[in-house]
């Protein structure tokens, strides 16, 4: 496991942790609890969030990817870096009846919270796997939607994870994901540090780098729309932004 891997594993292991014994009104930061405001308080309706009896406090996110994907009854969806479970259970209520939501994570307490979460909402239709979001447990062509939230700017490699979000899609598939994406340079220093790497700050890539490796991968008409900015003085700017591409049919 590489440096960057283990700082992201660690901070969301402590994440994991932190969240199990949040007030259920306490609000999370964007992409770790202690991170900084980028727009994710708010982004989920409160009557979907009571139906599973969940908090946006436990997103982690920049955004709400599920409200992008325009999930249907039927339906396969897998999160990438799927966390404490929110999207994946929000979309299993979604895609039923008929459907199924999959959630990928490597890290085993946030894995543990998402299925003690799963059983407290009574969900059925939900299944959390343990992997890397670029070698998913899971056949090719065989998902209808790929999600994500602040989750791919975290790895190393991703072109490589984009790569494997093409390959799990079926024909006529959709990528409808949040994510954080560099809006100006950031200083090198910056992009050294492993602490503001694991806070979604450091592995951000500008939008045309992340289109460029969208289009590479084979995905068509990738759209991205930026909603909220963090600006790091004298160190860059930083946005999150809502990502939709599919893959061709």
């Amino acid at each position: 496991m590489s440096e960057v891997t283990e700082a992201v594993r660690s901070r969301y292991a402590n994440a994991a942790k932190l969240i199990a014994v949040l007030p259920v009104d306490s609000q999370a930061g964007c992409c770790a609890v202690d991170g900084p405001d980028c727009g994710c308080a708010g982004s989920y309706p409160e009557a979907e969030l009571k139906e599973i009896g969940l908090t946006d406090a436990v997103s982690l996110g920049c955004g709400n990817p599920t409200m992008l994907a325009d999930l249907k009854p039927g339906e396969i969806v897998l999160d990438l870096g799927s966390g404490a479970g929110l999207d994946v259970l929000l979309s299993a209520r979604r895609v039923s009846p008929g459907g199924h939501a999959y959630g990928v994570d490597m890290t085993d307490e946030m894995l543990e919270l998402a299925n003690r979460n799963r059983a407290n909402a009574g969900i059925t239709n939900a299944t959390f796997l343990t992997g890397s979001i670029d070698n998913v447990p899971l056949a090719d062509a065989s998902v209808d939607v790929v999600i994500s939230n602040c989750v791919i700017n975290l790895a190393e490699d991703k072109a490589a994870v984009i790569r494997e979000a093409y390959r799990i899609l079926r024909p006529g598939g959709r990528f409808a994901v949040a994510d954080m994406v560099e809006l100006e340079a950031l200083a090198p220093e910056l992009k050294k540090q492993l602490d503001t790497w694991a806070g979604c700050i450091s592995g951000t890539i500008p939008i045309d780098e992340y289109r460029a490796a969208l289009v590479a991968a084979g995905f068509a008409e990738p759209e991205f729309e930026v909603h909220a900015t963090q600006v790091l003085p004298g160190a860059g700017k930083v946005g999150s932004a809502y990502i939709r591409a599919s893959k061709p049919a």
